[in-house]
């Protein structure tokens, strides 16, 4: 692949050094040199130049701080939050809400990552929950970061906590259904409960 490097203005003035293959470069000068920053990742990140985002080019495309593999079922869930026709992956238009909500996530992480491990331990992703209006016991804690943990370090990388986040949320949101009292109590009958965790899976 013969690689050039070109620069381009960002709609601000701002400018953007791209080094990029021929094929990429190409495509960008559509933009008439005005690109935006999801413009030029939308391109680099689109390796087959279908103009849609793929749970695998976006994996590829994203970084968890850890030089391993962005967790796959982390991509798989925002690829879902985004994909409004179920196409399988992500547009242009739905390409910049994924980039900014990763980029919200980054944010959150790096305010907990207090040590700036580029892990969160327990003690930081309590502050994180709690803070996110979460009231969980130690021992919950316990739970999820050996639930999340998938390099087994007692702590939790980026991408693993985004996926604890939404499968926090996405729990929360079935309980709350048969809360109707919100006592944080809830009773159920066993294919209520299948029901709650196959909505979930």
């Amino acid at each position: 692949m013969c690689e050039r490097s070109s620069v381009w203005h960002n709609s601000n003035g701002t400018k953007l050094q791209v080094v990029c293959s021929s094929g990429e470069c190409e495509q960008l000068s559509r933009f008439g040199r005005k690109a935006t920053l999801v413009d030029v990742e939308l391109i680099l990140v689109d390796k087959d130049r279908s103009g849609s985002i793929s749970d695998t080019e976006l994996q590829q495309a994203l970084s968890n701080g850890t030089w391993t593999p962005f967790n796959p079922v982390t991509v798989r869930s925002i690829i879902a939050m985004f994909d409004r026709d179920n196409k399988g992956g992500v547009n242009f238009n739905e390409f910049a809400g994924v980039w900014k909500y990763i980029t919200d996530w980054q944010n959150i992480f790096r305010t907990y990552d207090r040590d700036n491990s580029g892990f969160i331990d327990k003690n930081e992703l309590k502050q994180a929950l709690t803070g996110f209006g979460y009231r969980l016991s130690d021992q919950f804690y316990n739970t999820l970061i050996e639930k999340f943990d998938r390099q087994r370090k007692g702590q939790v990388a980026f991408d693993d906590f985004i996926q604890c986040c939404i499968v926090l949320q996405r729990l929360t949101d079935v309980f709350r259904r048969y809360d109707t009292d919100q006592d944080g109590w809830i009773q159920v009958s066993y294919e209520q409960y299948l029901s709650m965790v196959f909505n979930i899976v």
